[in-house]
């Protein structure tokens, strides 16, 4: 066998592929990787073992990070909750990974990061030298049962009563992708960030995501007499949406408001004709989110990602590692920690 490489931004292949295979998500999708290459400049790439002049078989994609202060890196894919292998042969997948093993020091990468979601992963990395380096668990909600029986499913206390809380609250609910939205949507990703002691991503990042990804994009958000209380932002694929990031004002979480917009969210996603709400990937450790999730899907899958080497570095988790960052960043005045993002998030990615 022989390793190639192409351009999944610019090889039409690549678009064609990913929409028939079963394991493939918005994070295959050319629109993410064209939002990862404006907003930090990262590289995507695809290693494949079939020819230029045939048919994709098969496919690992990354990105080329390099980064001054985290070093040079193979990612699949930075700020992705994940991102599997689209390989049908363990052995393909081996031979590919072993081939990007021993390539790091003549490429120059440090090291080479995969996410994958499939536990069936496991059993390939074992022939291939990758360690594991975080843990998560994943929600992921059926939306095939009857809206009734979906909505009688959740924890009847923290999402039923909340929902119907927040619909006597008289809570007004606005969506779509203009930049009014958008503005009031960041306002509250800076009070949640800050809340929670790390920096908000840079602006342009939500602004090329909408820019690339068009009608797969919503923004929801949550009014308490046109006070800007609670959003969220999904992006959808095939016949999944993913609940990709959400914020609110604590202040106000009294209303119930983040519940009603996910229940919102999800009654929206079935009514078109979506099969599956991914509420994205939770750190093991972050018992609050775990706690929360688990009220909408009671069984979580858990995953692991994956390194080679297994040498610990910087990460976008902002795990314990970034701990002594975080206490430096909540002294921080919000205009100097909306900076501190623009700066940082390029070399964590």
């Amino acid at each position: 066998m022989r390793i190639y490489q192409l351009d999944p931004t610019k090889d039409a292949r690549w678009a064609e592929f990913i929409h028939r295979h079963p394991k493939a998500s918005v994070f295959h999708n050319v629109e993410w990787l064209q939002t990862l290459r404006l907003t930090y400049g990262y590289e995507p790439v695809v290693f494949t073992t079939s020819p230029p002049t045939g048919e994709l078989k098969n496919g690992l994609v990354f990105c080329d990070i390099k980064s001054w202060l985290t070093g040079r890196r193979l990612v699949s894919l930075p700020f992705s909750d994940h991102c599997d292998p689209l390989c049908d042969s363990a052995e393909d997948l081996s031979f590919m990974i072993r081939y990007l093993s021993s390539s790091l020091e003549h490429r120059q990468w440090n090291y080479l990061e995969l996410r994958p979601v499939n536990e069936d992963f496991i059993g390939a990395s074992e022939k291939t030298g990758l360690l594991p380096t975080a843990r998560y668990l994943f929600h992921v909600l059926d939306l095939r049962p009857r809206l009734d029986d979906l909505f009688k499913s959740l924890d009847k206390n923290s999402v039923q009563r909340r929902v119907r809380r927040a619909g006597r609250a008289g809570l007004v609910e606005r969506c779509g992708r203009s930049e009014e939205l958008l503005r009031d949507f960041y306002s509250l990703i800076i009070l949640t960030r800050r809340r929670y002691h790390v920096p908000p991503m840079p602006y342009i990042w939500f602004q090329h995501l909408i820019t690339c990804h068009g009608d797969a994009l919503e923004i929801r958000v949550a009014y308490k007499d046109e006070v800007p209380i609670s959003a969220l932002l999904t992006l959808r694929f095939k016949e999944t949406v993913i609940y990709k990031y959400g914020c609110s004002n604590k202040q106000f979480h009294r209303f119930g408001a983040t519940p009603w917009l996910l229940w919102r969210a999800i009654v929206n996603a079935k009514s078109n004709g979506v099969m599956r709400f991914d509420m994205g990937r939770t750190e093991e450790g972050n018992e609050g989110l775990c706690v929360f999730k688990n009220h909408w899907d009671h069984q979580p899958k858990r995953s692991m990602y994956w390194r080679f080497p297994g040498t610990p570095t910087l990460d976008s988790t902002f795990g314990h590692k970034l701990d002594v960052a975080k206490r430096v960043f909540s002294l921080m005045p919000g205009p100097l920690l909306k900076i501190t993002g623009q700066l940082l998030y390029r070399h964590i990615g």
